[in-house]
């Protein structure tokens, strides 16, 4: 079997294909949950805690020339080493609201499918019923 045919048997699986889409969907459901999260959760939570900003939470770990205004952002382009735990915090949000999510829809889709009937058990061999012909001539 040459490359190109087993790379082409590779490519065109079943398993493979499913990868790749759910890869793709994947992604731009990642897209959806960062927005939902950064334009919809964290403007809540931000008002809820007096108009506090996640993404500024940060500890500068070096010393600030003057002139630099005291955000990330100002203190990431000076080059000042900073901590920014803010960040971290945003995208553990998103992981645990994509994590629900997932977990509601395997939740549902589990629900959504049919239980299967018990398989019928598979057919008795024909010499297995000629010997229980037998035994059961013999009894008799």
């Amino acid at each position: 079997m040459s490359f190109v045919s087993e790379f082409k048997e590779f490519a065109v699986k079943g398993n493979a294909m499913d990868l790749a889409v759910g890869v793709i969907i994947g992604a731009a459901f990642g897209k959806i949950v960062d927005s939902v999260v950064n334009d919809l959760v964290m403007p809540i939570i931000g008002a809820l805690s007096g108009g506090f900003d996640f993404s500024n939470l940060f500890i500068v770990l070096g010393s600030v020339p003057p002139g630099v205004a005291m955000t990330l952002a100002d203190m990431k382009k000076a080059g000042v080493p900073v901590f920014a735990y803010g960040s971290f915090l945003t995208i553990l949000l998103n992981f645990v609201i994509l994590a629900f999510i997932v977990f509601m829809l395997v939740r549902q889709i589990n629900r959504l499918k049919k239980a299967e009937p018990p398989a019928a058990p598979p057919a008795t061999p024909e010499d297995v019923v000629l010997l229980r012909e037998i035994r059961d001539s013999l009894r008799k």
